[in-house]
């Protein structure tokens, strides 16, 4: 199954006549003959593939891969960076990985330029077992479809090479891991308030809290915290959320400019380790927050509350892609890598901090039934549980913030979206974050 390797021949770089080079190359092949025969293991694991997973470090997780490489018996390397970095990668090395996984705001930019292939929905095992939010956009027929990139629109390759909504039998990525964010807020400082009647996203933006506002350094993340932010608090108001034009994009600018002028920002964070030491430390009481950071904080006696906004959440849905350039045995473990992530196992890991898995019944057997009831159906955790790091981060006869995954995935505002005005979302962006 692994392609060996051909390797040159030292006696290939040396000056010798024709009959000599043959006889050294004779020799060379027989000295590599012998040795591949004594030592036929260690040749065999020089030349082992290795499956390279680039991605956030939401997913990229140490025992996740540990297990993995344990159920799959192959290498698999995970190089975890901050979503602008891992983007920048897919766009301009897709040859350096095998599998990328971040958000589904990354895959319009990575279709059009050709940094993923197709996925084929027969290879994946599990396909059926996939919930109705992909495919249908609704996990009940009375919830929100929320504005932006939907899943279900985009997830589809169509006949014509676009993405829509069409079930083809190719996708432009795996649903997985998917959750809705908003923001965390440290309840020694802010009272807190009521899910889906006070907690608000114009929080972010409320003065009294000046300087201790942390929010996400991406321009397709950060860009709807605020613009959310900006939309509650009334200081402007957008035609379509989803699809904020450039003049729109203009006056939310120049109000965040001036707000970050007046040091109502306290920093900008790039991953999840960093949003945790921003509230850890004391720097900011508010910020943009991902699940595992309120999990972690929480675990580390930090008193978190991840906000359930009246306005809604902002969804979110982990891809997982397929590098263009994976071909052969490579992208038959990658393949392999897709269905052990739909397994069972890896689902329930991530539960316990605060995501979802696709295909949730399939992980429930490997749930504790207070777990399940907990993550899942938003009732009162029957016991203290712990994060994915082994601390407790939820005590006995809480209950999640927002409830159960139905009611949290019914009310969705807008969903992360690369949007038409992508290109000069990122100037205005950086203009701000340098401002």
């Amino acid at each position: 199954m692994h392609k060996q390797c051909k390797m040159e021949s030292p006696v290939d770089t040396l000056p010798v006549d024709k009959s000599k080079r043959n006889t050294l190359t004779t020799i060379a092949k027989g000295v590599a003959l012998g040795t591949s025969i004594l030592h036929a293991p260690y040749v065999f694991a020089r030349n082992k593939l290795t499956l390279r997973v680039l991605g956030t470090h939401v997913t990229l997780q140490e025992p996740l891969r540990q297990r993995a490489m344990s159920d799959l018996g192959i290498d698999i390397k995970f190089e975890p960076k901050g979503s602008p970095g891992v983007l920048q990668r897919g766009l301009l090395a897709p040859e350096s990985f095998d599998i990328y996984e971040q958000w589904s705001n990354s895959i319009r930019p990575l279709w059009r330029n050709g940094s993923i292939q197709p996925i084929e929905t027969k290879r994946i095992a599990q396909w059926d077992e996939i919930n109705s939010l992909c495919k249908t956009g609704k996990v009940t027929p009375s919830a929100k479809y929320g504005a932006g990139d939907a899943p279900f629109k985009i997830v589809n390759i169509q006949k014509d090479g676009t993405l829509g909504s069409e079930q083809t039998g190719q996708v432009s990525f795996l649903p997985y891991v998917h959750n809705v964010d908003s923001f965390g807020y440290n309840t020694n400082e802010i009272d807190k308030g009521i899910a889906y009647k006070t907690e608000s996203w114009g929080w972010l933006l409320d003065r009294k809290y000046r300087g201790k506002v942390g929010i996400i350094n991406d321009p397709t993340i950060g860009l709807f915290d605020l613009a959310l932010a900006a939309d509650a608090s009334g200081m402007l108001k957008f035609a379509d959320i989803g699809n904020i034009t450039t003049n729109e994009l203009d006056r939310l600018f120049d109000l965040l400019i001036d707000l970050k002028h007046q040091q109502h920002f306290g920093g900008f964070w790039n991953s999840v380790p960093e949003s945790v030491d921003f509230m850890r430390t004391g720097r900011v009481n508010i910020e943009s927050m991902f699940s595992p950071a309120v999990s972690s904080l929480n675990g580390q006696n930090v008193p978190v509350t991840f906000a359930a906004p009246k306005e809604g959440y902002r969804g979110w849905h982990g891809v997982m892609c397929l590098s263009s350039r994976s071909q052969g045995r490579r992208k038959d473990m990658a393949y392999e890598y897709m269905n052990w992530w739909l397994s069972g196992w890896p689902g329930a890991f991530i539960a316990r901090q605060g995501y979802y898995i696709s295909n949730p019944q399939r992980s429930s057997s490997y749930l504790e039934q207070s777990e399940w009831d907990y993550w899942y159906n938003g009732k009162p955790a029957g016991q203290p549980l712990k994060g994915p790091d082994g601390n407790i981060s939820v005590q006995r006869g809480q209950v999640r913030s927002g409830g159960s995954y139905t009611d949290r995935f019914s009310n969705v505002a807008v969903w992360n979206t690369a949007m038409p005005t992508y290109d000069y979302t990122l100037q205005k962006w950086y203009e701000f974050i340098s401002s």
